[in-house]
C-alpha cells in the first residue's frame, strides 16, 4: 500500500496575521522615512537636469564655434524661451533665429535673471566670426530650475577667442552674481 506524503494544511488559529496595530506602526514608519527622502530625491533630480541642460547649452556654443572655423563663416547659438521652456539653435549667422531648426531643453529649466547675454527680440544669440572668435562684452546664459531653489549652472564665453567654460552656483556672490 503506498503512503501519502502530503503535508497537513495549516491550521488558521488566532495569532496568525499582523495586527491593525502593528500594521498602522510600519504604515506611518514609511511615511516618516519617504518624508525625508522625497525633498533629498527632488534635489538630486534637479541638480541633474540642470547639470543636463548646462552641458546641453555648452555643445550648442562649441558646435556654433567649431561650424564657424569649419564653414569660414559666422555662426551662432541661439536660445530662447519659447511657451516657458528654454530652446537653443545652431545656424549660420544669415539664417534668421525664426527659420533655425529648434532644440528644447528639460521643460523644468529656465533662464536665470544672472544671465548676462543681451536678448534682441526674444533671443539670446552668442556668435563666432570665421575664426571662431566672439566680440566683447564676455557673456554667460545662466539656467536654473523652475521649481527655485539656489542651485544654477552657467555657460560663460569667457574670451575673445571664444574659450567656453562652464560653472555652477557658489554660496558666496561675486559682482552680485553666484554662479562664476
Amino acid at each position: 500500500m503506498r503512503q501519502n506524503n502530503l503535508t497537513p494544511k495549516p491550521v488558521p488559529s488566532d495569532t496568525a496575521g499582523f495586527t491593525l496595530l502593528e500594521l498602522i506602526v510600519v504604515v506611518f514608519m514609511i511615511g516618516i522615512l519617504s518624508a525625508i527622502a522625497a525633498p533629498a530625491w527632488l534635489h538630486f533630480t534637479n541638480i541633474q537636469r540642470l547639470n543636463t541642460a548646462q552641458y546641453e547649452v555648452y555643445q550648442a556654443m562649441q558646435a556654433a564655434k567649431r561650424n564657424a572655423k569649419l564653414k569660414k563663416v559666422d555662426w551662432q547659438a541661439s536660445f530662447r524661451e519659447q511657451d516657458e521652456i528654454v530652446q537653443w539653435a545652431v545656424h549660420p549667422e544669415t539664417v534668421t533665429p525664426a527659420t533655425a531648426h529648434w532644440q528644447s531643453l528639460d521643460p523644468n529649466i529656465r533662464l536665470d535673471d544672472e544671465t548676462t547675454i543681451t536678448p534682441s527680440n526674444g533671443v539670446y544669440k552668442v556668435e563666432f566670426d570665421f575664426k571662431g572668435n566672439t566680440k566683447p562684452p564676455l557673456r554667460r546664459l545662466t539656467l536654473t530650475t523652475k521649481q527655485g531653489g539656489n542651485a544654477k549652472r552657467c555657460v560663460f564665453v569667457s574670451t575673445i577667442l571664444g574659450t567656453l567654460r562652464m560653472a555652477k552656483d557658489n554660496p558666496t556672490p561675486k559682482d552680485d552674481k553666484y554662479c562664476y
